[in-house]
């Protein structure tokens, strides 16, 4: 029987997601809980490679096991579980079901705040500068009408396809609930994220909210496909993964 689990984590002390030698990641210590929960080798396959640092409140794993589970499960893995990563929830799917390759559409979220805030220490990324926000939104909208982003993407990146489709890519401003205190947010979705692709589009489009850049500056960085001309990546710090979407309905159990 294959199962989908969906997890969040608070990436901060982790070397990302994927398993790798002398690094501690959020797939092994999720593979331990299982495993010893299961009494059996438990592999996990997730939707995607969050970087080091990186946060995650929706990421999703497959993994088979001939045991049948119960939503009881949870509470045993997740006492195993350090206390920044949660299992949240199980799903039994058809034996062909696969979190990387089934999903159609991601969701990430960078959060910036204004002024230092304890509640939110290595969770948003604090920039004092008055940035022009409906500048950043005017320059995230030439996003939507391009699919080749090298530019964003880490030199070297072993892939066969810098392609792209962007759904959506905004900013828009929220209250931290802790302190009330004002939070900027952009967001973006598409149907696959480049190495590294986010934070590079996050610390172009803060170039332009700082005067340092025009929109034509920006426009004319992806038309490039020149990852030298963008700038530098933004702190993993502000970074979430936080909607992972698939063409079928997930049932928990």
């Amino acid at each position: 029987m294959r199962y989908f689990i969906e997890i969040a984590y608070k990436g901060t002390h982790y070397a990302g997601w994927q398993i790798q030698e002398n690094a501690l990641s959020v797939q092994e210590k999720v593979e331990y809980a299982l495993s010893t929960i299961l009494r059996e080798p438990i592999s996990i396959l997730g939707s995607g490679r969050t970087d080091t640092g990186v946060h995650a409140s929706q990421q999703f794993a497959h993994f088979d096991t001939e045991k049948p589970l119960n939503s009881q499960m949870l509470r045993a893995w997740n006492a195993l579980l350090p206390k920044d990563i949660s299992i949240l929830s199980v799903y039994q799917v058809s034996e062909n079901a696969h979190t990387r390759f089934d999903a159609f559409k991601r969701t990430y979220q960078y959060k910036i705040v204004t002024q230092k805030n304890p509640y939110l220490e290595n969770l948003a990324l604090l920039e004092s500068r008055t940035l022009d926000v409906d500048l950043m939104e005017q320059a995230a909208q030439k996003l939507l009408f391009y699919e080749d982003f090298e530019s964003f993407s880490k030199i070297r990146a072993n892939v066969k396809t810098f392609k792209c489709k962007i759904h959506e890519a905004f900013w828009f401003e929220t209250l931290e609930p802790f302190s009330n205190q004002k939070m900027l947010v952009f967001q973006i979705s598409a149907n696959r994220f480049l190495w590294g692709m986010v934070r590079a589009i996050v610390g172009t489009l803060l170039e332009v909210g700082r005067g340092k850049m025009s929109i034509s500056d920006f426009e004319q960085i992806i038309k490039s496909r020149d990852r030298s001309k963008a700038s530098a990546a933004a702190s993993p710090d502000g970074l979430y993964l936080c909607k992972v979407e698939y063409p079928y309905a997930l049932v928990k159990i």
